[in-house]
């Protein structure tokens, strides 16, 4: 470059170039600076604003469950992104944050520390659940604001408010008067570490998982009667069943056969046996239990029809030999064990064939007095899984024992392994509204859009949805039972009765269960948690000020756990009670990983606190304090879509290119000294062409960046504020104006021409990254000299002119551009200054752009030797005679490729570099004058007209 430094112009925007963040704001600094711009008032005033525009991002409350965490950090400043975006578009933004404050997660914790906790009353550990959620929230509140989260703070939602549950419970006899809800005994997912059925939302699989797998034998009692040509009787045949759940053999009625599937009918070589399993299974099965199978016939799956089996562990039970679609022939012997009490499949099975679907398991996951003595009190999972087996091996039933790893479900709480327990929930028929649901979903906007599929594949597998809990801390199911015989009441009647005044549910219930002969459930109700809570809170209009028979949120932004969990649960509650979906856009983001893709942990020491992020930790040497935006810069750069990646070396970066940014920030602030747009400001037509080409570059990068928003692509937004900011403004265009802006007089239209530009660019540039970086933006526009206190987010959107927009300027300027790269290619990084490039082009489109920037033969001060760098620069349309022999001549070809292809001219050009003649200007340090004692003749008249050097 030809020059670098600070501007020599000083005024009250240099002083920006004094404040020193190198890595965290200086909190006092930075509460007066929001102070200053109205920082924390800012969502009561644009909520005043008189706008017809409104934007809802409907907040899915985090659990009220302990500190924030960097997977908070994630999803609030995600949504802090899109809030201010559309806020300074014009949009009137609602944004209510909530919190989740019922449920196992608070219950859990609430408890952890408290000796004797399991001789706590319902009432007391509502009471210490409550209390908990209520410390939970004020942290992570603190937190929220802390990290720059504009919001409605003062109005915030919490699940536990009277109203709120009062609108829980609405939804619920509103939904159960349709008809959508019932009460039934039936197979679901069972935590017997939490004692607490769950829905499938809150599972998580364990890739790892091993169990005990066993291969079986099931002896014929009878033989399906199409098979007795094959199985006469004159040896013994059993048919052979796998299965990685031991603990389920009690509790087997039947073993299930695909119809259209094709069977085997094998003789054992070494016993003489005869078993029954898949054709295409015999193989496998073979090699795994070590022996030779015969194949002595093969027939359909329906011709297993009518036989029966013997139950390997209880004498007498009979175990009939069933069609079931759901039989898969991936693994094991194509023949299935069925427990209608211990799977959904077998459940359905067991319900059309009327088979018992007797439970012979408790709640904490111990057999039952029903499954007999020698089961009796012994945990399925662990001693009473090893009975079974034990059993089976003394009946002669056991055929081999692995091991086998493979995915399994765990409670994402308590992270303990859940068994499938049928049990009497209540649930919500979705597959009477799935289909609506599904078709309504199809028109919903989501991003990314591959997650639509995920969650139209998880609603066409959801035939009912439990969402009874059996909890004490929730908002309890509003149905009576009567103490003495169970019988439940419930009626539309019952709920002036019930539904919490300002008492709330607490008080209510304890009152209730006293002065009553029935009793209330302990459930707690997922469906009456953050679930239902666009569906009441649009309709009571409480936290939402819709008008109108829309009442949807624009945009829900979560998780991608969520598209089981809220996403689901909040369409299937609104298509239920009103036949629509409660949100117009769906935004999906990953979780949280350390930064070489594993997850966080304390035993590994890698979890990321953003309160250390923000202020550091003890040592400020390993863990620096990084400052808020930092935090949100990595939010925003990170490809959310997928899982975002975090720890020491991604923030360092992070911090990198915000230094980088503000490099790049001060560089123009610092050079709006003296200078004020509204007076000073050139218009486009008389500009340099190069400033009018900047003009067309700042009008198309804010288009694009205007784009990526409105995707949610903030890591795009970044990608393109850090390539204008760097190869356009850092790298080319400063690099080129440093002379007009140090060397030419003040006020002249040269200077003001490119100030101008500055002006506009630095509008733009912050502006594109305010709702990313709230706290930066707001701190350069502090330091405006011409913004008179006015902050970013209050004087609205990017504002780019159409006008801007010129297609034909870019082919002047990078056909300049690319003689210049030759020119600076063919002296190896010396300093351009010391040098005069001559540029030959043959007659045509490309020398007459070129001589729309330089009119003249040969000049020092034109806009292409602007271009060039040089210290001057001769235009010809031929290489001039007294070329010098050894001159190094750079060959090139340009191509002109004007409206939309309709005019393409490729032009050759020469580029030849001599060293220049003349000596260096001590003012502007380019070799254009006759002495270096003398200023050269333009910094002689720009001091003449100063009056001094």
């Amino acid at each position: 470059s030809c020059r670098s430094g600070p501007p020599r112009v000083p005024g009250r925007a240099t002083d920006f170039l004094k404040v020193q963040r190198p890595t965290c704001d200086n909190l006092g600094v930075f509460l007066l600076s929001l102070q200053k711009c109205g920082f924390s008032e800012l969502y009561s005033w644009q909520r005043q604003r008189k706008t017809k525009q409104e934007f809802c991002l409907h907040d899915g409350p985090p659990y009220a469950n302990g500190d924030p965490h960097v997977g908070h950090a994630l999803n609030k400043i995600l949504k802090d992104i899109t809030n201010r975006f559309y806020m300074m578009r014009g949009y009137k933004v609602h944004y209510v944050p909530g919190w989740d404050c019922h449920g196992l997660p608070i219950e859990l914790k609430a408890l952890s520390e408290v000796k004797g906790a399991e001789n706590l009353s319902p009432m007391e550990i509502r009471q210490r659940a409550r209390e908990f959620a209520e410390k939970a929230i004020e942290k992570q509140k603190s937190a929220f604001i802390r990290w720059g989260v504009m919001a409605d703070w003062a109005n915030c939602y919490r699940t536990f408010d009277p109203k709120y549950e009062a609108n829980q419970l609405r939804v619920f006899y509103k939904m159960y008067d349709k008809g959508f809800i019932y009460q039934d005994y039936k197979p679901v997912f069972w935590s017997p570490s939490a004692k607490t059925a769950l829905a499938e939302a809150e599972l998580e699989y364990n890739e790892q998982h091993v169990s005990r797998s066993v291969y079986m034998k099931f002896p014929l009692l009878k033989s399906p009667p199409k098979l007795t040509s094959v199985i006469d009787g004159s040896s013994p045949a059993s048919v052979l069943v796998w299965t990685t759940q031991p603990w389920t053999v009690p509790a087997n009625q039947a073993v299930c056969y695909m119809p259209d599937s094709a069977y085997s009918v094998v003789k054992c070589t070494t016993t003489g046996e005869h078993f029954i399993l898949a054709a295409d299974r015999v193989e496998s099965t073979a090699a795994v239990l070590d022996m030779q199978f015969e194949v002595m016939s093969t027939c359909k799956g329906v011709d297993l029809a009518d036989g029966s089996c013997a139950h390997p562990t209880i004498p007498g039970r009979v175990s009939p030999l069933l069609p079931a679609n759901h039989v898969t022939m991936a693994k094991g012997t194509g023949l299935v064990h069925t427990a209608p009490a211990h799977g959904m499949e077998d459940y359905s099975v067991a319900s059309h064939h009327q088979l018992p679907t007797d439970c012979l398991v408790d709640e904490g996951g111990f057999f039952t007095e029903a499954a007999g003595p020698e089961l009796q009190n012994k945990n399925v999972l662990e001693e009473g899984n090893e009975a079974v087996i034990q059993m089976l091996q003394a009946a002669g039933s056991l055929l081999k024992e692995e091991k086998y790893v493979h995915s399994y479900p765990y409670d994402w709480r308590t992270k303990k392994p859940m068994i499938i327990r049928a049990s009497k929930q209540w649930f919500v028929n979705t597959a009477s509204v799935k289909a609506t649901a599904q078709e309504v979903l199809k028109k919903v906007k989501v991003v990314p859009t591959s997650a639509v599929n995920r969650m139209l594949e998880m609603l066409d597998r959801r035939t009912f949805w439990c969402i009874s809990r059996q909890r004490c801390w929730g908002v309890p199911i509003p149905v009576f039972y009567q103490k003495n015989t169970g019988e439940s009441l419930i009626n539309r009647h019952m709920e002036a009765g019930v539904l919490p005044a300002k008492c709330g549910l607490l008080i209510l219930w304890q009152e209730i269960s006293d002065n009553s002969s029935y009793r209330l459930p302990s459930d707690d109700s997922v469906l009456h948690g953050s679930g239902s809570s666009a569906a009441q809170e649009l309709i009571s209009g409480k936290y939402f000020f819709f008008k109108g028979a829309e009442q949807r949120a624009d945009t829900y932004l979560e998780g991608k756990d969520q598209l089981g969990g809220w996403f689901q649960s909040s369409l299937l509650t609104s298509v239920a009670a009103r036949k629509k979906a409660p949100y117009k856009t769906l935004v999906v983001h990953g979780f949280t990983l350390g930064e070489k893709g594993e997850k966080m942990s304390k035993s590994i020491g890698n979890v990321v606190d953003p309160d250390v992020v923000i202020n550091g930790g003890e040592d400020h040497t390993r863990d620096p304090p990084y400052g808020a935006d930092v935090l949100r810069w990595w939010v925003a750069e990170s490809n959310v879509f997928t899982e975002v990646l975090v720890g020491p070396v991604v923030l360092n970066a992070a911090r990198d290119d915000i230094n980088k940014l503000r490099n790049t920030l001060r560089f123009m602030l610092g050079n709006m000294a003296g200078f004020n747009p509204e007076t000073d400001s050139i218009p486009a037509s008389e500009m340099y062409i190069v400033d009018q080409y900047m003009l067309h570059l700042l009008q198309d990068y804010g288009s694009k960046v205007t784009e990526a928003y409105k995707e949610y692509d903030y890591s795009k937004v970044v990608r393109l504020l850090q390539a204008f900011c760097s190869r356009n403004l850092s790298n080319f265009y400063f690099s080129i104006i440093k002379d007009r802006l140090y060397c030419e007089e003040e006020k002249d239209p040269k200077r003001r021409s490119c100030q101008t530009v500055l002006a506009e660019a630095l509008d733009i540039v912050v502006r594109s990254f305010a709702p990313i970086l709230p706290h930066l933006a707001e701190e350069v526009f502090q330091h405006l000299p011409y913004k008179k206190g006015k902050g970013v987010f209050r004087t609205g959107w990017i504002n780019a002119s159409s006008a801007w927009k010129k297609p034909g300027i870019e082919e002047a300027i990078e056909g300049a551009c690319a003689m210049r790269d030759s020119f600076l290619g063919s002296i190896s990084g010396k300093n351009a200054l010391e040098y005069e490039v001559i540029i030959v082009i043959e007659p045509g489109l490309l020398f007459e752009l070129m001589e729309a920037l330089q009119a003249e033969e040969t000049s020092s001060v034109s806009q292409l030797n602007e271009i060039m760098m040089a210290s001057q620069t001769t235009l010809l349309s031929e290489l001039p005679k007294e070329t010098p022999t050894d001159a190094n001549i750079i060959k090139g070809t340009f191509l002109i490729n004007l409206e939309g292809g309709d005019i393409r001219e490729e032009s050759s050009y020469k580029v030849i570099a001599l060293p220049i003649a003349k000596a260096k200007c001590p003012r502007c340090r380019r070799y254009t004058s006759d002495s270096t004692s003398t200023p050269c003749p333009r910094c002689l008249k720009v001091m003449a007209g100063k009056g001094s050097v």
